[in-house]
């Protein structure tokens, strides 16, 4: 049987912090990162806020926490530089529960002066929930400031 996160699993009892997210991702989240070992992590609770009619998690939050982790994993690759979304795949390959915590670990698979190519699976223990990938524009802008996001 595929392990599943428990409803009690305390994120931040775990070692997770909280990703300061203001705007939509304040909406949807909190979202929680984490840096060890293995790289930086990302990872959400699936809420009932987040349950689509058959009451699993919605796929556009799926989306929405794929993108963001691979984004900032972008942002990162580029010296924190302004990156932006160009081009962003996801294949749902299970589904996740409600009361699951959702984990991706991004991977750079490429980067070059204008471009960072990513990938990421996005799990619940040892099982998948989907798949993401995606490329992301390296933009030539100051970065924001904390109070702009």
């Amino acid at each position: 049987m595929p392990h599943r996160t428990p409803s009690t699993f305390d994120p931040a009892k775990a070692g997770w912090e909280r990703l300061p997210d203001a705007g939509f991702l304040d909406l949807v989240g909190p979202l929680w990162r984490k840096r060890d070992e293995r790289g930086l992590a990302f990872g959400f609770r699936a809420e009932p806020k987040h349950a689509n009619l058959i009451n699993v998690v919605q796929g556009g939050m799926l989306m929405t926490f794929g993108d963001r982790a691979l984004g900032i994993a972008a942002w990162e690759a580029a010296q924190t530089r302004v990156c932006v979304t160009i081009q962003f795949d996801m294949q749902f390959i299970g589904a996740g529960e409600i009361g699951d915590f959702i984990e991706i670990q991004p991977e750079v698979i490429r980067k070059t002066q204008t471009l960072v190519f990513l990938r990421g699976m996005l799990m619940v223990g040892d099982r998948v929930v989907s798949s993401a990938n995606g490329v992301w524009k390296i933009l030539d802008r100051p970065q924001p400031q904390p109070q702009d996001r």
